[in-house]
């Protein structure tokens, strides 16, 4: 009897896959603030990663200070799940290389992600990432290094497909609030908010067209920030209409308390994570042929949208059945 052969492998002909990584990326600036995200991790386990922010969280005159601070905890035990990555200064700050420069030489191997922010066009962006090359291979570090780049310009949507075409890169993420504050007042700021941030016809075009972008090139579009700090069901239904709505498959969290609702929202239900197990399980005993579960016809397409449902259905922490389990993650 064959061996059963595993959905990555009957799945798909080489092209690029999104990646499957948690649903929230939590923002911290500060040292305190960056610990107690870590410790948080321990005890809801790796369903969120964490972002040391250089870029805000520097005070003037301390950010190479800074930068070794978030350096020396992504390579510190604390970062037990291997989930904290840096924000860095944007390209044209004169301290975006030397935050590369500490990262790389203290946890260029450890390092989740580096973000980018405030890229004005892809060459730019280009610039920043062939910086990063360059340094892992000065330094001999072999790994390819997840870039995530903020949209958040003009410039950065109108070279959108060739920001997300570039290599390394992962995520693109929309900043809300720099990208309103770019159109000079004809944005109003109650669409910093809701319903205003989903609505507004010019915030709908720009979201629309990063998270296609982003898709289209085998990336995770991420979510801006809810400006909401402490009532769990305006961040909750914010990432619902996030995710439903446009697409996006991760969100920004900035407060502790955001990060349980974004989790809940953005997930697979129950219900489709158990009809993932099963249509999986079904599939791959006919060697991914065509099959019938509850009536309904499922095929290769299906097989695609279930294996990926499944793989983010584990990543936050959803129970997908033992079977399950050891077939295909065992």
């Amino acid at each position: 009897m064959s061996q059963p052969v595993h959905p990555d492998e009957a799945l798909y002909d080489g092209e690029r896959q999104s990646p499957i990584i948690p649903v929230v990326d939590h923002y911290a600036g500060a040292e305190k603030l960056i610990r107690k995200a870590l410790a948080l991790q321990e005890e809801l386990g790796p369903v969120f990663d964490v972002t040391g922010d250089c870029e805000d969280g520097a005070a003037a005159g301390e950010e190479e200070a800074h930068a070794r601070m978030v350096a020396g905890l992504i390579a510190s035990d604390a970062n037990r799940f291997g989930q904290l990555g840096m924000r860095v200064h944007p390209p044209h700050h004169p301290s975006w290389r030397a935050d590369i420069d500490i990262l790389l030489d203290r946890a260029g191997d450890r390092v989740a992600h580096i973000t980018v922010p405030k890229a004005t066009s892809a060459e730019e962006l280009g610039a920043v990432i062939d910086y990063i090359g360059e340094g892992c291979a000065r330094r001999g570090i072999a790994r390819t290094i997840p870039i995530h780049a903020l949209v958040e310009t003009h410039g950065a949507l109108a070279d959108v497909r060739q920001m997300a075409a570039l290599p390394w890169m992962r995520v693109l993420d929309f900043g809300l609030m720099d990208f309103i504050s770019a159109h000079d007042g004809a944005i109003p700021a109650s669409a910093m908010r809701s319903p205003g941030q989903f609505e507004h016809k010019l915030l709908v075009r720009a979201k629309t067209e990063m998270v296609a972008a982003a898709l289209a090139h085998g990336l995770v579009a991420a979510h801006n920030v809810c400006l909401d700090l402490k009532n769990p069901e305006v961040v909750h239904s914010d990432a619902t209409r996030a995710r439903m709505e446009y697409g996006f498959m991760r969100m920004w969290s900035i407060y502790p308390a955001q990060i349980l609702p974004i989790v809940e929202a953005m997930r697979p239900d129950y219900s489709e994570a158990e009809d993932a197990a099963a249509v999986l399980l079904a599939a791959q005993a006919v060697d991914w042929g065509p099959i019938q579960y509850k009536g309904e016809l499922y095929d290769r397409a299906s097989y695609r949208y279930y294996w990926k449902t499944l793989q983010r259905a584990r990543m936050s922490g959803i129970p997908i059945g033992a079977e399950a389990e050891q077939t295909f993650f065992g």
